[in-house]
């Protein structure tokens, strides 16, 4: 099995000097010591317990978090049951509190049970976090999340938006792959995932060749880096990554933003609609159609390809903005409510 290339690395970079170039950049870059100043991370190096303290601080109590659990055999990987019909994890709704005191309850288990609190929104459950430990994106609105866990295995997935995760508490190991990739990582179901995304069916720990013999192709573009806390890695939109929690405690801080308008859709609904109304149509009418996408919008040149409708004619053929997706999301909802 091939062993993946090192993402690139920039260092000496600050929470409020962060280049311009690399968030606009289309390749994934770790950068080390970025929230090294971060009191959170000052806290969580003194001990794993001064972290959780820490964020017990912010902790209001107000609304329970959603904490997956798995059993102690399944070595931190939240990942599908053995025939994919469902999970080998259960979800729990519970003080962010108890979930806390349960990680500090295993910090010294030999065998411990997954518990992971994943994609959480800061400023709902950790209301002034971020007063104290942030990162200036300047004009990006992010949804900024954090994450929260033991030893924990993520499967290979995408996301839409850019990322940056930055690494509070504990070592964190990404592998990144370029979206390319899509064929060599074997992906399971799109519409009945672990947490939201579709993720590849590759246990990283214990390939499989026979089941899944292009995963090696795929190893020959990996990226990956082990992340210490303070470090951070930009993972720009669609990259594919791994994501490893390799100690007993591990906490995560995430900003995700578009660099499309908030009014835009995601392209998965797109995906899912064309699944289910072009994919099975006959190969013929497939190619006919394959057309007609790369014409309205692959290769899309408004001048070109309507450049004979009157300007003020054009409607969706002109570029769009947020008065002409509302006219088009509600005419394809009539047509899907028929």
């Amino acid at each position: 099995m091939p062993v993946a290339e090192p993402i690139d690395e920039i260092a000496g970079c600050g929470p409020q000097s962060l280049p311009e170039a690399v968030l606009l950049g289309a390749r994934p870059v770790v950068l080390r010591g970025l929230v090294s100043a971060w009191p959170v991370v000052q806290a969580a190096r003194a001990s794993a317990v001064a972290g959780i303290d820490y964020l017990k601080r912010f902790d209001h109590g107000g609304m329970p978090v959603v904490a997956t659990v798995a059993p102690p055999e399944a070595k931190g990987r939240v990942f599908y049951n053995e025939d994919l019909s469902g999970f080998n994890f259960r979800r729990e709704q519970v003080p962010l509190s108890v979930a806390l005191d349960t990680l500090r309850k295993y910090l010294d288990a030999a065998a411990p049970p997954s518990i992971y609190v994943a994609s959480t929104t800061l400023d709902t459950f950790l209301p002034g976090f971020r007063a104290e430990n942030d990162v200036d994106l300047r004009q990006r609105d992010p949804l900024a999340s954090i994450w929260i866990g033991n030893r924990s295995r993520i499967a290979a997935h995408q996301d839409v938006p850019d990322n940056l995760a930055c690494v509070v508490a504990g070592r964190r190991r990404v592998t990144l792959f370029p979206p390319e990739q899509l064929e060599n990582l074997y992906i399971g179901p799109l519409d009945h995932t672990p947490a939201g995304q579709a993720v590849s069916l590759v246990d990283f720990a214990a390939p499989d060749p026979e089941r899944f013999p292009r995963f090696a192709k795929a190893m020959e573009q990996a990226r990956t880096a082990v992340l210490e806390p303070g470090d951070a890695v930009f993972i720009p939109s669609m990259w594919w990554h791994h994501m490893e929690g390799l100690d007993a405690f591990n906490v995560l801080v995430n900003y995700w933003w578009r660099a499309s308008p908030a009014w835009m859709d995601t392209p998965m609904n797109a995906l899912m609609l064309a699944i289910m109304s072009v994919r099975d149509l006959p190969v013929h009418e497939r190619a006919v159609w394959k057309d007609v996408f790369d014409h309205y919008v692959f290769d899309y040149d408004e001048e070109r390809d309507a450049g004979h409708v009157p300007e003020a004619a054009r409607r969706v053929l002109a570029p769009l903005d947020e008065a002409r997706v509302r006219h088009l999301r509600a005419l394809l909802l009539q047509r899907l409510n028929r």
